[in-house]
């Protein structure tokens, strides 16, 4: 069974870090693509970062770039997401997901593309 479990969300002030992790189970790590979504109150999910661990890969939104970080640990099946120079408009329920396929620049952001999705990590950010 495939499973997924974000941690490390929490309430962080505008300009400070939080390290996301989602440790992951039941698939072979590196024959998968992983990835961060999140939703905002009232909005839609969207992609933040992803990692295809087949050809290590990496992609992250640009409203993020030079913030946000992905990375994994093979040995330990996580995925991170780490954040720093979070702003107040970063508040939201973060998700990973995971598809058993390489994805590309052109697909790795569309929700559809993921078969697996973990229960999600809250962070705020405070001003």
């Amino acid at each position: 069974e495939v499973q997924l479990v974000e941690s490390g969300g929490g309430l962080v002030q505008a300009g400070g870090s939080l390290r996301l992790s989602c440790t992951t189970s039941g698939f072979t790590f590196g024959d998968y693509a992983i990835a961060w979504f999140r939703q905002a109150p009232g909005r839609e999910r969207e992609g933040v970062a992803c990692i295809s661990n087949s050809d290590d890969s990496e992609y992250l939104e640009d409203f993020v770039k030079g913030r946000f970080a992905i990375s994994s640990d093979n040995a330990k099946k996580t995925v991170y997401l780490q954040m720093s120079a979070l702003k107040v408009e970063d508040t939201a329920v973060y998700y990973c997901a995971t598809a058993p396929r390489s994805l590309y620049s052109n697909n790795w952001s569309e929700e559809r593309a993921y078969d697996y999705w973990g229960q999600g990590t809250q962070v705020t950010v405070s001003s």
